[in-house]
């Protein structure tokens, strides 16, 4: 496979009316994937979120995992780390180069598919314990039928008893009272900030700052917390449950982000808002 490196970004002359799903494919550019693990900083991240996912994954009993947004690979590598099997899929084949690369540098062969949420089930094959969507990632989708459908995929690859653990920015917190960020626990490279130059409702534009004062830009939807669990009941999960920093309990505007782990199993007498 030959990869096209663009090295710069173009969102046109008026960045802010770039509202489309696939815009994404060519936000990440060679030269922004290039740099993305300087904002991630693995060991610092994997310092900050602990062992979460892998006791979360582990607790519910899950053996196959498919990473729908692997990115560079942080997550995927940590748990094939930790004995999972592990299918890592992303719709950038930059990400997904850089991601291969990455494992195969700390002893892991990744297995890897480019692929479109929407036609999730077109591109990758069989059926998962657990789908992992991280990052930040599905903040990506601007439409909610192109929501509805990249959930109603996740939740038709899901074994009966499967979970889905997808996590995503405070947006609440940012459309109603402004940005802060403790910056601690997704994006801890030092010297580069991660901060929105535009928000509205329905758009988080994010700048990316490095300290060889490169700049780069993610055109993203700000989901709120109650319409992103909404989604997920509606699509056929019954019993969601929301971390905030990977917290049981928390104030609604102090999470940086949120993540939602909802389950396929059903539970008798289950109410799929009771932490909303």
């Amino acid at each position: 496979m030959t990869l096209t490196k663009e090295m710069s970004q173009s969102f046109g002359p008026n960045p802010t009316n770039v509202r489309e799903t696939d815009h994404y494919k060519v936000e990440y550019v060679h030269s922004f994937v290039d740099k993305w693990d300087e904002l991630i900083d693995w060991e610092s991240r994997a310092e900050s979120e602990g062992t979460f996912f892998i006791d979360l994954l582990k607790a519910k009993g899950a053996r196959k995992v498919l990473d729908v947004a692997t990115g560079t690979g942080f997550h995927s590598v940590r748990l094939l780390k930790a004995g999972f099997e592990v299918v890592s899929a992303d719709g950038s084949a930059e990400m997904l180069s850089k991601a291969f690369d990455n494992a195969r540098e700390r002893g892991f062969i990744l297995r890897t598919v480019q692929a479109d949420w929407r036609f999730l089930n077109r591109d990758v094959h069989g059926e998962y314990d657990a789908i992992i969507c991280l990052g930040n990632s599905f903040t990506h989708i601007f439409s909610e039928r192109d929501r509805r459908k990249a959930l109603a995929e996740y939740y038709a690859m899901l074994k009966h008893d499967g979970v889905l653990v997808l996590d995503q920015r405070n947006y609440d917190s940012i459309l109603d009272s402004g940005f802060s960020s403790k910056h601690i626990y997704y994006y801890c490279g030092e010297n580069v900030s991660a901060k929105p130059v535009h928000v509205d409702d329905g758009l988080a534009r994010f700048e990316y700052r490095f300290p060889d004062d490169s700049v780069f830009h993610l055109n993203m939807f700000p989901l709120r917390k109650a319409y992103t669990r909404r989604l997920m009941h509606d699509v056929g999960f019954q019993h969601i449950e929301t971390f905030g920093d990977f917290q049981e309990t928390y104030r609604e505007n102090e999470p940086d982000f949120f993540v939602h782990v909802a389950e396929k199993l059903y539970h008798e007498n289950e109410n799929p808002y009771e932490n909303d």
